[in-house]
């Protein structure tokens, strides 16, 4: 359970202002951790830090690792500070968008420049923090780094296309491979190590603020990441290495036709066997770099959505028992403590309920979700909340609170909100007013989108389920972070009983 009643701001890493065309783990990363202290909030909420696949829409939710961090996060200004590169290494500025994130620009902005970082790191006398760095994270980083250099050898074909002897992982073929591509590997190593550094500063720089960082474990993995390709009898393959099933969920309040995701889905009898040993490493890894932890679609642990390889939709799926109770069983007597929520949203059965309140950890509660028919007997409604809850307007799958009003909100909604707060609800007012009613509720922690903090429409909507262009390119500008802002939030924070004690 949360033990303290508290407020922050969901804000991926990537929506910050910077001048690489991305968000970074540089100065915007601290102005926003000061912001944050300055507005009295306890947590800054990111998402996954993993690297999202650009031929997957890059999304930090299909990522190529469940470990590895996203080296476009890594902050020039730093390489520049710590000696890894000179100011001649720098191309000229570019006049990216403020902001939208452009992922191929900023890609090609930054490749230079980890490239520059590489070639200046043999003289450097840091070597035994590198060397460390891969013998403490080698469960990992040794595959990862393998299977980006082979990506980039088979110039990025499915790795369920590579020779048979590499896709099935034969050891004089992973041995050849990794002599033959030795400098693309250690270099992958070196650019996690750089990520990872930054990163440690950036939690320590957070922490000693007093703000917590929230992150999210996505349940599934992409198929073409290195975790299906080093531990594939953990996922339902066929001989061929191939997905016989794939991920999803059936139809629901996002789409009419369910969410066909993609991913494989686990063979959790095989998961079981082994103790589960992938995902605890999985979730201790994500310990170490956060506070708290989000389990993205949390009912997949109880029973999953399987669909045939094959189908265009998720319609024709059927659900299928997972074990995530005796996981968490497991984990009971490995940890004192579990700093995670659960995800809880969409078709919740009992048993996915149960196992909550069996675990004790907080779920979800959406506003956007509230003003429909039974507005009394609405669990998302602010008077049903409990205290053992996350209480948010909206998700990051979400629409901003403007865009939903603007966009998607019934007359009967509109209505239904006005009568619950008391007065007339507008598109100029409707975000002040879900964050009053967020903050307001009993729930011990509130989580509000940046965006409708700013009260941005539906053109600063992070991501649209089950559309595979366009979304996570969103940023903040710079001149949106303002002292009266700040003080605003901090305001309502004392209000309504959420002021962070400063550390």
């Amino acid at each position: 359970m949360i033990s303290k009643r508290g407020s922050g701001i969901l804000l991926h890493i990537t929506s910050l202002p910077s001048n690489t065309g991305i968000g970074n783990l540089g100065p915007g990363a601290r102005r926003f951790i000061d912001f944050l202290a300055d507005a009295g909030q306890s947590y800054w909420q990111i998402l996954p830090l993993t690297p999202p696949s650009p031929g997957e829409g890059n999304s930090p939710y299909s990522s190529s690792s469940a470990f590895a961090g996203n080296t476009l996060l890594i902050s020039p200004e730093h390489l520049l500070r710590d000696g890894y590169i000179s100011p001649g290494d720098m191309p000229p500025a570019r006049d990216f968008p403020s902001d939208r994130v452009d992922f191929g620009s900023a890609m090609d902005f930054m490749q230079p420049i980890l490239d520059c970082a590489y070639a200046n790191f043999e003289p450097r006398q840091d070597r035994a923090a590198f060397d460390q760095f891969c013998r403490e994270e080698c469960y990992w980083l040794d595959d990862f780094a393998l299977f980006r250099a082979l990506k980039s050898h088979f110039k990025n074909a499915s790795w369920g296309d590579w020779p048979p002897d590499i896709r099935d992982r034969q050891r004089p073929a992973l041995e050849s491979c990794s002599t033959e591509l030795s400098s693309e590997v250690e270099k992958e190593k070196f650019l996690q190590f750089l990520f990872y550094s930054q990163w440690r500063e950036i939690k320590k720089y957070s922490n000693d603020r007093g703000i917590e960082i929230i992150s999210d474990i996505p349940i599934y993995m992409s198929y073409q990441s290195a975790d299906v390709w080093a531990h594939p009898e953990i996922f339902k393959l066929d001989n061929d290495k191939k997905p016989r099933f794939l991920a999803g969920v059936p139809p629901d309040y996002f789409s009419k036709t369910g969410q066909l995701w993609g991913n494989p889905v686990y063979d959790w009898k095989k998961l079981d066997e082994t103790h589960f040993d992938w995902w605890n490493r999985r979730l201790d890894h994500n310990l170490k770099l956060c506070d708290m932890l989000r389990i993205d679609h949390f009912r997949g642990l109880v029973a999953y959505w399987e669909v045939p390889a094959g189908e265009t939709t998720a319609v024709n799926g059927r659900w299928v028992p997972a074990s995530g109770e005796r996981w968490f069983a497991e984990l009971r007597q490995r940890h004192s403590s579990l700093p995670i929520y659960a995800e809880d949203l969409g078709i919740i059965t009992p048993d996915v309920k149960e196992l909550i309140s069996q675990l004790g950890i907080p779920g979800m509660k959406v506003l956007l979700f509230a003003f429909g028919d039974s507005l009394p007997h609405n669990l998302y409604a602010p008077h049903n909340h409990v205290k053992n809850c996350i209480v948010c307007t909206g998700t990051h799958d979400n629409n901003t609170a403007r865009g939903w009003f603007e966009e998607e909100a019934g007359a009967a909604e509109k209505e239904s909100l006005s009568r619950y707060a008391g007065q007339a609800v507008t598109a100029e007012n409707v975000s002040k007013i879900l964050i009053r009613m967020a903050l307001m509720s009993v729930a011990d922690t509130a989580l509000i989108p940046m965006q409708d903090v700013l009260g941005l429409g539906a053109r600063s909507r992070m991501n649209i389920p089950s559309t595979p262009t366009g979304n996570w390119g969103w940023r903040m500008r710079s001149s949106e972070l303002t002292s009266d802002l700040a003080n605003e939030l901090r305001s309502l924070a004392q209000i309504y009983g959420r002021l962070a004690v400063s550390p």
